[in-house]
């Protein structure tokens, strides 16, 4: 009878504590997920009050919409540089903070403080360096590179986006390759150099097989972001020129609220979930795989 009393005393307590936020969680997250699929059935243009049932349509639409797939693609790509660039640059950021430099901490705030401006006024902020600062110095010391905005050519507007987008994340995941180093043991860095080991020695044998686990965060973090990235993308570019630089987010959004085509919005939102899944659930295990032991 105790242990009955007691049960239903910690059910309670747990209930009490955890149950405002799975109840928050299932309103904000599960049931607007599970609509979400059960869209992808109708068709909707967000005003009519019926929704005709099309069963499977929306998705066999979604293999023939060229401009998804040519979205996917170039987020795809945007993802892959950005992964790269930010994670290359946050950790050598890293190792110049933690080197022990004159005004380290000073750095440390100024390179994270990119990652508290917002997407939007980012977007804008660089919108002019790119449209008018850049291109006042490329005309006033004959740089080629700079004399025509990055944001009116095809092909530099994806770098220019691929730029502010590095510049934005590489702080932040900056913060938590710090982490990742203070907590390297020191004995082990001790030995390698009793040993005779080198600077790059240490560093490629030592510090980054035990940097693995901060890196599968970062990777994560940087892929989930990358695929997707929709404020940056409209205040920056917004798709231009010439939809060049319409990653799957934008084109999700402009499929379901510009054209007014839920259903096929949704279905295409949900395929982008599970190829962000898909990716993220791959780079997670491959990482755990990757993990040593100090």
């Amino acid at each position: 009878m105790i242990a009955d009393k007691n049960r239903a005393k910690r059910l309670y307590h747990r209930l009490f504590f955890t149950g405002p936020t799975m109840l928050a969680f299932f309103a904000v997250i599960i049931v607007p997920f599970l609509y979400g699929i059960y869209m992808t059935f109708f068709q909707w243009d967000g005003i009519s009050s019926t929704m005709p049932f099309v069963g499977f349509s929306n998705y066999a639409g979604v293999w023939h919409d060229d401009k998804f797939w040519t979205s996917i693609w170039l987020t795809v790509k945007y993802v892959l540089a950005t992964v790269l660039l930010i994670n290359a640059i946050a950790f050598l950021l890293a190792l110049l903070v933690t080197s022990g430099i004159r005004g380290q901490n000073f750095f440390r705030t100024a390179f994270f403080t990119p990652n508290l401006i917002g997407g939007l006024v980012l977007g804008f902020i660089w919108q002019f360096v790119f449209n008018h600062f850049l291109v006042l110095l490329g005309q006033k010391y004959g740089l080629p590179l700079f004399d025509k905005s990055w944001l009116g050519d095809e092909h530099k507007a994806f770098w220019a986006l691929v730029i502010v987008t590095v510049w934005q994340y590489a702080g932040y995941m900056m913060v938590i390759f710090i982490a990742g180093l203070m907590s390297v043991p020191k004995d082990v860095i001790e030995a390698a150099t009793i040993d005779g080991a080198g600077a790059w020695k240490k560093l490629t044998r030592m510090v980054l097989p035990l940097m693995v686990p901060s890196f599968i965060v970062t990777v994560f973090l940087s892929l989930q972001r990358g695929f997707m990235v929709y404020d940056v993308n409209y205040a920056l570019t917004n798709g231009g020129p010439f939809g060049s630089t319409v990653l799957a987010s934008m084109h999700v959004y402009d499929k379901a609220f510009i054209r007014y085509d839920y259903g096929m919005g949704q279905a295409e939102a949900f395929i982008l979930f599970f190829l962000v899944a898909g990716a993220t659930l791959l780079q997670v295990y491959l990482g755990k795989k990757m993990e040593v032991e100090a």
